[in-house]
């Protein structure tokens, strides 16, 4: 599938994989709008729906749609002790995507794709993770549960692993020590990079023979 003179939206696509994936679809031809709540250009919040809709109604229609955006509330710490409101923001993020898939369906054009960010946590929950696995879980559960619903629009996900990306706050030597410690135990012993998540996002994008799966990326952090 040939990306040039198709048009795209990555929602999160002003940093990180989003931003990532905003170069590789430009690099292959694609016009691509990269809209979140951090762009001057194209601002939007995806829990606000009437905003998403008058998105849409402006700027569609599009042949490919990547939600990567992580939504500020998110919440870590051992299960018997989590803060239930943190639970349930942790949400957000299904919720966003959720609402850009729905509301945007009308706005997609006949063999539109559609890439959702997972997370290697979805799988193999590290202690202190359930509300991030959780959300994974549903994430995952929701592309398989409505690609035959949406065809011949196509819809899958990618996970990835521990990525370097502007989501950890840690700085320097730090943050490259806090990094190595993650993923010292995974088949490749380094942090990905957003680069190797948006070629993912790229494959599942002009793969017209895939719907309903999820492409993981992540150094072998699911292998045993």
């Amino acid at each position: 599938m040939t990306l040039t003179d198709k048009r795209a939206v990555v929602f999160g696509g002003t940093s990180g994989i989003g931003a990532a994936t905003v170069t590789a679809l430009e690099e292959a031809g694609a016009t691509v709008i990269a809209a979140s709540r951090s762009s001057s250009m194209h601002p939007v919040d995806l829990l606000d729906r009437e905003a998403l809709t008058r998105f849409f109604v402006q700027n569609g229609p599009f042949d490919v749609l990547v939600n990567s955006a992580v939504p500020s509330g998110r919440v870590q710490g051992p299960f018997p002790e989590l803060d239930l409101d943190g639970f349930q923001a942790t949400f957000n993020k299904f919720w966003g995507y959720l609402h850009s898939v729905r509301l945007g369906l009308q706005h997609l054009t006949e063999q539109a794709s559609i890439v959702l960010v997972s997370g290697f946590p979805a799988r193999k929950c590290r202690p202190g993770a359930s509300a991030i696995s959780t959300v994974g879980n549903t994430v995952e559960g929701f592309v398989r549960a409505i690609a035959p619903e949406i065809a011949p629009r196509r819809i899958n996900a990618v996970s990835p692993g521990l990525i370097d990306t502007p989501l950890f706050p840690q700085e320097g030597e730090e943050r490259k020590e806090f990094l190595q410690r993650a993923v010292h135990t995974h088949a490749i012993p380094r942090p990905g990079q957003a680069d190797e998540v948006a070629s993912a996002i790229l494959f599942l994008i002009q793969n017209e023979f895939t719907t309903g799966t999820v492409v993981d990326v992540d150094g072998g952090a699911l292998l045993p």
